[in-house]
């Protein structure tokens, strides 16, 4: 293994905890800043948009640039962004904090999974990309519960000091372990032939594959703090534990999908997103029961992230002479998805449909993106056969003519 993929890994728990913390401190931070939990759902909406803006701006601007050095200046904006956050003195201070550190997510891993996946053999890309994502699940696992105690036991805003302190190690980590030569400048005149990968239907479908498949997931998540202690019952103080449950499940279906989609990523996707609505339903139904709760807890993490590797990879793959913005793109998808999801199930708790109502919501998103991956997965399959066609027919010698 690579040791640059630790590093990358590294960042990536760093970012990955800026994004998903704040779902476990949504209710003291709407009590401090005297607003409602839909205006505080904004925190991650707003980040999550602003994902969409550094994926697509930051990367396209950066794509002849070497990639290491913009690594680096990615996390240098991530760390003040996180230092604003920590010393926010009302709600748009806050928010501002909030869209500085989203800047560099979406061009952080857009990148990052280019330079992962150019770190190993192509049958062990997905491998690495999801070798890469186990920082958000790390996050998630250990970062985000850890991120939460700290901030009910010394208030939220020790949380992102805490958060600012990482970003610093981590922009350590890349600049000692990342290779330089792992991060080559593009070619020059790169960002038209990048640009040209759009040209591509397929990854117009898989970015629509990935707000819709992700974005199910995050908006049964968003307001998760709430379905625990309004409708499951467990009180504020069980809330980080469970999301270390929650975290388990994420690692695992990280791993086993980046494994899975290396064999086949079309199938691994329509399977996993499948199943995945399969469990925000059974979730829905069953939310009002603690043990239940915490097998849906594991199940949601484990198959919502267990599309991760095959979505970055499967647009990454339909881009194959220009990956990068494709990939930041795609890391924008991602968090569309998330805000799509977080937007919709803040809209259902204030229409008065209850705790439960993101979960269904998230069905339903998921839902549609099962629909969308079977006609990509199809069009695919009638494309490569088209393809293996024609090749069959150019190879296949001409008769001769008579009388020859």
């Amino acid at each position: 293994m690579p040791v640059g993929l630790i590093a990358l890994a590294l960042g990536g728990f760093g970012i990955g905890l800026t994004e998903f913390v704040i779902a476990g401190l949504l209710p003291q931070v709407a009590a401090d800043f005297g607003v409602s939990e839909a205006s505080a759902g904004w925190f991650i909406s707003g980040y999550a948009l602003a994902v969409v803006v550094g994926a697509l701006g930051l990367t396209a601007a950066v794509t002849r640039l070497e990639r290491k050095p913009v690594l680096a200046a990615l996390l240098v904006l991530f760390i003040a962004g996180n230092l604003l956050s920590a010393t926010a003195g009302g709600y748009w201070p806050m928010m501002l904090g909030r869209i500085i550190a989203a800047l560099s997510h979406g061009a952080f891993f857009g990148i990052g999974a280019v330079v992962a996946a150019g770190m190993v053999p192509p049958s062990k890309k997905a491998g690495a990309i999801a070798l890469m994502f186990t920082g958000l699940t790390a996050a998630n696992v250990l970062g985000v519960p850890f991120g939460t105690l700290l901030g009910q036991a010394a208030g939220w805003r020790a949380t992102f000091w805490a958060i600012t302190v990482i970003g610093v190690v981590a922009l350590a980590g890349i600049l000692a372990l990342v290779p330089r030569q792992a991060g080559e400048a593009d070619k020059a005149g790169s960002l038209r032939s990048e640009l040209r990968a759009f040209r591509s239907g397929q990854v117009w479908l898989s970015i629509v594959v990935t707000i819709l498949g992700f974005g199910g997931m995050f908006g049964a998540f968003t307001y998760i703090a709430y379905t625990l202690t309004e409708v499951s019952g467990f009180a504020a103080s069980t809330v980080p534990w469970l999301l270390i449950v929650f975290g388990v499940g994420l690692f695992a279906g990280n791993t086993l999908g980046g494994k899975a989609a290396d064999r086949n990523v079309d199938r691994t996707l329509l399977v996993v997103l499948a199943i995945l609505s399969v469990v925000l339903v059974a979730f829905a139904l069953t939310a009002a029961n603690p043990v239940l709760t915490v097998v849906s807890l594991v199940l949601m993490g484990g198959f919502g992230f267990a599309t991760v590797p095959g979505l970055q990879m499967r647009v990454m793959k339909d881009a194959p002479g220009a990956p990068t913005l494709a990939s930041g793109a795609n890391i924008g998808a991602f968090n569309v998805g998330n805000a799509l999801g977080a937007w919709l199930g803040g809209v259902t708790i204030t229409a008065g449909f209850g705790y439960t109502s993101p979960i269904w919501a998230g069905a339903v998103i998921t839902l549609a993106g099962v629909a969308v991956m079977g006609f990509a997965a199809a069009r695919a399959k009638r494309a490569g056969r088209a393809e293996r066609t024609g090749n069959a027919a150019q190879a296949q010698p001409e008769p001769e003519l008579a009388g020859r």
